[in-house]
């Protein structure tokens, strides 16, 4: 600092002031009537102007690098509070939900804790018949309500504009500044009559009616959700949708792999299931089955038995036929004709 201070010129001015102190007494408020300690260029180390007194009529401190706002130039007003007070419940709670409530009409209803959302039995207070005294009241307010919105239908269906009075004309002496023959027709004067023209009532306005946006509407009622739990690879892979791929128009002529067509068409979804009236078909298939091969064994048997039958009877057919040939053979031998001359 000390450097700085011998390469600046010296004040033209001298001012007899005090010593100031080493360290200005940032506690102290000009309220309470002592001006405020000021210390002089150079010996400012440890100087910090916070308030309006600590610059006293002058500007900013250019070798203090601190934002500084003399006589409260660019400073930024501070509206209104942002910050909700704190609300605490019956039993001592931090009711968190007073935020939702802020700025709100103090009738309206904000359903914010989950103990809403629990179904509840009114009580006898609340089911008790109003009395003549509020009914009163009610049908009061409901008369100036309803007296309210006629009015305005009334007041909208009037006219707005209405036909004014045209005013009396005024007569103006006119005396122009060139006098010659050839100007103003060789007159000096002129008597200039000013009227107004009437208004059309009717006519149509000649600029538009700009409509003022709509503010913000009232925030929504708040949803209770679950806490939110972490995705597992198989929520990953169910949320996995294929593109869809038609298997009968493609107009932009893509190549689609065939796993890609397979995996739109949904055949990997859905899972096979077996009816039971399978086994019952294949059961009485077996069933089936087993008795053709019995009936068909038991045709076979009743043939074979058939044909040893008939094979049975020839034979015993040729052996009755062979022994009549040989009684026949023995009959001739045996039976000589008497007189033959043989013996």
């Amino acid at each position: 600092m000390a450097s700085l201070a011998a390469s600046l010129p010296r004040p033209k001015h001298n001012y007899d002031e005090e010593e100031p102190e080493a360290m200005h007494v940032v506690d102290q408020s000009p309220s309470e009537g002592a001006a405020a300690q000021i210390p002089p260029y150079g010996q400012r180390k440890g100087f910090t102007p916070r308030k309006a007194a600590d610059f006293g009529d002058g500007g900013a401190f250019p070798e203090i690098h601190v934002a500084q706002y003399p006589l409260g130039m660019g400073q930024k007003k501070s509206g209104s509070v942002k910050t909700v007070s704190l609300v605490m419940d019956k039993k001592g709670h931090i009711r968190y939900d007073a935020i939702a409530m802020e700025g709100q009409d103090k009738d309206k209803v904000i359903f914010s804790r989950a103990t809403d959302l629990i179904a509840r039995a009114p009580d006898e207070k609340e089911l008790e018949r109003p009395g003549e005294e509020e009914e009163r009241e009610t049908a009061e307010r409901t008369r100036e309500a309803l007296e309210k919105i006629v009015s305005g239908k009334v007041a909208a269906a009037k006219p707005t504009q209405t036909a004014d009075k045209v005013k009396e004309a005024t007569f103006v002496r006119y005396t122009p500044s060139q006098t010659s023959a050839g100007h103003n027709s060789g007159a000096r004067q002129r008597v200039i009559r000013m009227s107004e023209v009437q208004v059309d009532p009717l006519e149509p306005p000649r600029f538009k009616h700009k409509k003022v946006p709509a503010g913000p509407p009232s925030p929504p009622v708040p949803v209770m959700h679950s806490p939110p739990k972490k995705l597992t690879a198989k929520d990953h892979a169910d949320w996995v949708i294929p593109p869809c791929i038609s298997n009968w128009k493609n107009t932009k002529g893509y190549t689609i792999a065939l796993d890609k067509r397979l995996a739109a068409d949904g055949r990997g979804l859905q899972q096979p299931k077996i009816s039971d009236g399978f086994a019952k078909f294949a059961e009485v298939l077996y069933a089936a089955e087993r008795k053709a091969k019995a009936e068909v064994e038991e045709r076979a048997k009743i043939r074979e038995q058939l044909a040893r039958q008939r094979r049975e009877e020839k034979e015993q057919k040729l052996r009755e036929l062979a022994q009549e040939a040989r009684n026949e053979r023995r009959g001739i031998v045996g039976s000589v004709p008497e007189g033959s001359g043989m013996g």
